[in-house]
């Protein structure tokens, strides 16, 4: 094989660096290929044959970390071939280049998979049902892997920085004198930092939760709950931007967390009717035992109350089985029409206010004005003509 020989030999050659360097791409370029397709393959194989989601987390992580470490190895042959002998600044710089992007590499690829990993455990989560012990909240899991993913950044950072050259000792010392300094001047965004850790570990509330809090005149749903501030999309559709730290000063109610509706009305018949209170209020009991959306085992009470300048009042207190409001109200119309059903069918009316004017009628005569002494009888005859 002579001309196998002679391209040995002008490959030897020192100029033919250019002919090297177009092999080490082609090179490159067809294990790029190559592997883009296995691993597509295998991907999808895994994804037909396993229910595992770690296998497919591993390989959809791998696909483009590793097409960063092929063009680094190519780059670290190219620095040994043509620079090492010839240029060795060149060489020196080449070599720290191609460390930093196989740490780069590295910290994408595990960036990379816990992203993945975060997607598929919350949509496994999410089809567990609300009461399973084993469910696993989402807002504790995009916490963890927010934790990790920064934890994977400040060490690849601080090998990154070794691998140039720079003294850990003096960065991790001026760290610590940086961070006294960075902590003064950003008290705010560090309160609200650890405001954001609180919500994610106390979980007062998640996204998709209904919260207010009366402090802050602040109502609707969480959208976002981020490190710095979190988003809620009130009942208007506007968006409200609250800073972690609030959440530590105020008081929050989350009312999707509630177990039961309540329902708490005051209803007045008239004072004509005050002789039928009592059966009404059986009756309104009796049919509240026995309405389906209404929790029995709850606190239930429907009591004569007071008596009201136009009225004589009886209270009804019950809880609903649901708690979404639409059916609530729903709920709550059903009941109250049933009760002024029961109110109409024992011949009773509701009131409304009503004033009476008692008329006072004197069974005496009437006292003449005269006797009375408004005006003296004889002057008035002594007027006329």
């Amino acid at each position: 094989m002579q001309w196998v020989d002679q391209f040995l030999n002008f490959l030897a050659k020192p100029g033919a660096r250019l002919v090297h360097v177009f092999i080490i791409v082609l090179c490159v370029l067809a294990f790029d290929f190559f592997q883009r397709k296995i691993l597509h393959k295998l991907l999808k194989h895994v994804e037909d044959k396993t229910k595992n989601f770690w296998d497919d987390a591993l390989l959809h992580s791998a696909r483009r970390p590793i097409s960063l470490v092929l063009w680094m190895a190519g780059l670290s042959i190219v620095n040994q071939l043509i620079y090492r002998a010839d240029d060795p600044e060149m060489a020196e710089i080449i070599g720290a280049t191609s460390h930093v992007g196989i740490v780069i590499a590295i910290t994408w690829f595990v960036a990379e998979f816990i992203g993945f990993s975060e997607r598929k455990f919350i949509t496994q989560q999410q089809k567990k049902l609300p009461g399973d012990e084993s469910r696993v909240d989402s807002v504790t899991i995009e916490a963890l892997c927010k934790l990790l993913r920064l934890s994977i950044i400040i060490t690849s950072g601080i090998v990154i920085l070794d691998t140039l050259g720079f003294s850990i000792s003096g960065v991790l010392a001026f760290g610590g004198i940086g961070g006294i300094a960075v902590g003064f001047a950003a008290k705010d965004l560090l309160s609200n930092f650890f405001g954001g850790l609180m919500v994610y570990l106390d979980r007062p509330f998640a996204v998709g939760d209904w919260v207010r809090s009366n402090d802050r005149d602040i109502e609707g749903t969480i959208e976002y709950i981020g490190w710095r501030q979190t988003r809620i999309r009130t009942f208007s559709k506007r968006p409200i931007y609250v800073p972690n730290s609030v959440f530590s000063t105020i008081v929050v109610e989350n009312p999707s967390r509630m177990s039961h509706r309540r329902i708490y009305e005051t209803l007045g018949i008239r004072y004509d009717d005050i002789g039928l209170m009592d059966a009404i209020v059986d009756s309104v009991v009796d049919m509240l035992n026995n309405h389906p959306d209404i929790d029995t085992t709850q606190t239930m009470i429907v009591n004569f109350n007071a008596f009201s300048s136009s009225s004589i009042d009886f209270f009804v207190y019950t809880f609903t089985k649901t708690t979404d409001w639409v059916k609530y109200h729903e709920v709550k119309q059903n009941i109250l029409l049933k009760i002024a059903n029961i109110v109409t069918k024992h011949g009773a009316e509701f009131a409304f206010p009503t004033s009476t004017l008692h008329v006072y009628n004197e069974t005496e005569p009437a006292v003449a004005p005269e006797l009375a002494g408004l005006f003296d009888p004889k002057q008035n005859s002594e007027q006329k003509p």
